[in-house]
């Protein structure tokens, strides 16, 4: 029996590099946007790569107009960026970022929308989300579920998620590594529980941040498994995304055509790359970084190294014995208030 995977790339670059760039934008740490020409230029140029998925953006209900960072106000607004000519071997979906939007505000699915969403599940609502993705479903989309920081997550939450998916007939369940801390023997443990527990039919979905450099090595790992399963790698142009950014879409590309037999047009993600280069060469928003690197170190949200960093003013070897002191509860999600009052009982101590 032949366990040799399919494999789909999905490109995430409109979505994880739009939510990056507006995170930087709000903390007034750079004032970059993509704008409505480079969106378009984008879509197109994924088009013509033939890569498997493309994600036009996110959806989160707000009273900005947030557009220019591709995060649209709900799903018709961002279905308009939808290619008049795309490829039907292709796949578009929208994100939402949390069970926020009223489920019956969302329209049933038809050929005018995207076909595929994805939902970040909020894990102080969990029940909550799964609904969601559940009741989406029955709208007619390919759900994909996506719970952030999967490292977090007890055998008995993950049950309730792969078992629900199993229910709704979820098109994809991701593992997220958010904070770019996991190993190969991560990769392993949750692919093996995934692969155990969910129906055959429904995808695997990995989702790399590299803020310790290893998204590269920890796909390639996870494509190697030995299933005969559907699975999903996620990628963006230049690693652009929140945080150190994720796996790099032109860097995973060649080895997908040589060693899996793709034949995804290389030309255009190059021409996409050398658009972003000049766009956002000088600006930093993503990729590699001590700063971005501390946290991964002790298992603590991305945002709190260039925070201290370039907030707080503080060194390397302070923000390292700082994160090293935090109690584990506080690492998992940054706040302002939060972080000021840690930081008056670390100098008091």
């Amino acid at each position: 029996m032949d366990n040799t995977p399919k494999i789909l790339l999905l490109d995430a670059t409109l979505r994880d590099g739009g939510q990056g760039l507006e995170d930087g934008y709000k903390n007034q740490f750079y004032d970059s946007r993509f704008g409505s020409e480079l969106i378009s230029d984008t879509v197109a140029k994924l088009v013509s790569s033939d890569i498997d998925i493309v994600e036009l953006g996110a959806i989160g209900p707000s009273i900005d107009d947030r557009s220019m960072f591709s995060i649209y106000q709900n799903i018709e607004d961002l279905s308009k960026t939808l290619p008049i000519n795309r490829s039907p071997k292709q796949m578009y979906v929208g994100l939402y970022v949390g069970p926020d939007t009223d489920i019956d505000h969302i329209p049933d699915w038809n050929p005018s929308l995207v076909e595929g969403v994805r939902v970040i599940l909020r894990y102080s609502e969990l029940k909550k989300s799964i609904d969601y993705c559940a009741a989406l479903a029955k709208k007619g989309y390919k759900v994909f579920v996506q719970p952030m920081l999967t490292m977090r997550y007890t055998n008995d939450e993950l049950d309730y998620i792969l078992e629900s998916s199993n229910e709704m007939g979820a098109y994809a369940v991701y593992f997220v590594d958010s904070y770019g801390y996991m190993t190969q023997d991560d990769v392993d443990r949750l692919f093996d529980y995934y692969d155990q527990h969910l129906n055959s039919d429904i995808c695997m979905g990995f989702h790399a941040h590299n803020n310790m450099n290893m998204a590269y090595s920890n796909v390639l790992h996870f494509i190697q498994k030995n299933t005969q399963r559907t699975l999903i790698i996620d990628s963006c142009i230049q690693g652009i995304g929140q945080g150190a950014g994720n796996l790099q879409t032109e860097l995973i590309l060649p080895y997908l055509n040589e060693k899996i037999g793709k034949a995804y047009n290389y030309d255009a993600v190059l021409e996409l790359c050398e658009i972003y280069e000049k766009r956002f060469l000088h600006d930093n928003e993503w990729g590699y970084s001590i700063t971005r690197l501390l946290p991964a170190i002790h298992h603590a949200a991305y945002k709190y190294g260039p925070m201290l960093y370039k907030r707080y003013g503080m060194s390397y070897p302070e923000i390292n014995e700082f994160l090293k002191w935090m109690p584990q509860l506080d690492k998992q999600r940054y706040t302002d208030s939060r972080t000021q009052e840690l930081l008056n009982e670390f100098k008091q101590r």
